[in-house]
């Protein structure tokens, strides 16, 4: 499909430049890493393809995409690849959705120190559920769980959460039964809540205690040990957010899901309405709002936009996605068999082979272009690759297409 006709890219190229110069000193490589390729994704300066229409003979150009997992362009594909294996492990059997948030101060000392409040928000939300569902007073089984973080809101304020995808039942602590959950309830949130609250605060504080939480500007004085209790000591008894979602209308509703979070970053290009030299303006929800009023429009100005963007940037390395009890990815495939031969499930019989997001090379034959022809529909084949310097025999740049 044509791209949208405004991209985040765009907004970079017009004012990154200025926000670079004005930030100076205060942008992280990673930041700067982002920017670079979200400006260049598709662009000729990565370099590209020429594939020609096995039916009409058109020849169409793409450019190559950056691969970098915060540009909203590229994150389509990679959603498609990583989707194409979970599909094959889904199980015959109802899915929850767990979301575990962050109370606003906690999520500012997360904003100081990414890596480990970020990691420690995953293992105390995965830790919470995989306990009380082996607890025989709830469900007495081991359960499998697959967790996203995201740590915006719609408004890509700073809001650290991970959504948990979880079946609902697990393996009896010897392995041999599957134990099911209500048809409609899975587990207590308010258990759930007070339990991840205290492994929250505890990882916290040992944090704190070894000297690895680093802490700058109006909370510099959390640096002290006094003053970091007094801080966190009103979050020993208030209520934290673990919410839960009606139950998945089956595994396509699953996949459907889950092709939305995987894979998403702060803002998606399609939210995007208009820009111009003073002001960007995108679509927000409002969840506070429920039926139509919830949907709203939000006008910042053009560096705000783009701080904004920026401060859900990852540390690299750290992983967003992560898979937990018998989703854990040492024993999975034995566990995932195990499962199906106690629910007498057959196993799917899709091909899960992983496939480049833009060029994709068959088993035998020429390379494929991941999109149809722009003309007739047919299938694009790759007849030559170009670098920075352009395509071959000086064809112009045609209009680039987004397959995300």
């Amino acid at each position: 499909m044509l791209r949208p006709s405004l991209e985040v890219a765009d907004i970079f190229r017009d004012h990154g430049a200025a926000w670079r110069a004005a930030n100076a000193g205060h942008i992280s490589l990673d930041q700067l890493k982002v920017m670079s390729a979200v400006e260049q994704c598709r662009t000729a300066a990565l370099g590209g393809h020429v594939a020609r229409c096995e039916d009409c003979a058109h020849e169409h150009i793409a450019y190559n995409s950056c691969r970098n997992r915060h540009c909203p362009k590229c994150q389509g594909g990679a959603a498609r690849t990583w989707l194409a294996a979970r599909e094959a492990e889904l199980l015959p059997v109802g899915y929850f959705h767990l979301v575990f948030t962050l109370p606003a101060p906690v999520a500012d000392i997360a904003y100081q120190n990414k890596r480990l409040v970020y990691d420690l928000l995953m293992r105390a939300s995965a830790e919470t559920t995989l306990t009380i569902a082996a607890d025989p007073k709830h469900l007495g089984a081991k359960i499998g769980i697959t967790s996203v973080l995201h740590t915006w809101g719609s408004a890509m304020t700073h809001h650290p959460h991970v959504h948990m995808i979880v079946p609902g039942g697990g393996l009896s602590p010897e392995g041999s039964e599957w134990i099911a959950c209500r048809p409609n309830f899975f587990l207590p949130v308010r258990v759930l809540s007070r339990l991840f609250r205290r492994l929250f605060l505890e990882g916290l504080t040992r944090l704190h205690r070894d000297g690895r939480l680093a802490f700058f500007g109006e909370h510099a004085q959390l640096a002290d040990r006094a003053a970091f209790d007094t801080h966190i000591a009103p979050l020993k008894k208030s209520e934290w957010v673990v919410y839960a979602k009606e139950p998945f209308a089956g595994p396509k509703a699953v996949l459907a899901y889950l092709s939305r979070y995987t894979h998403r970053v702060a803002i998606a290009n399609s939210r995007l309405i208009r820009a111009d030299a003073d002001s960007v303006t995108f679509r927000v929800k409002d969840y506070r709002i429920d039926g139509p009023g919830r949907y709203k429009t939000m006008t910042l100005k053009p560096h705000e936009f783009i701080r904004r963007f920026l401060i859900h940037v990852l540390p690299k390395g750290q992983h967003r996605i992560r898979h937990y009890g018998f989703f854990g990815n040492g024993n999975r495939a034995a566990n995932i068999a195990r499962i199906r031969e106690l629910l007498a499930a057959p196993a799917p019989g899709s091909d899960t082979r992983a496939t480049d997001t833009r060029a994709a090379d068959t088993a035998e034959g020429p390379r494929i272009l991941d999109l149809p022809c722009p003309c007739c529909g047919g299938r694009l084949v790759i007849v030559a690759a170009f670098g920075p310097a352009g395509p071959p025999h000086h064809q112009p740049a045609p209009e680039t297409i987004d397959s995300s």
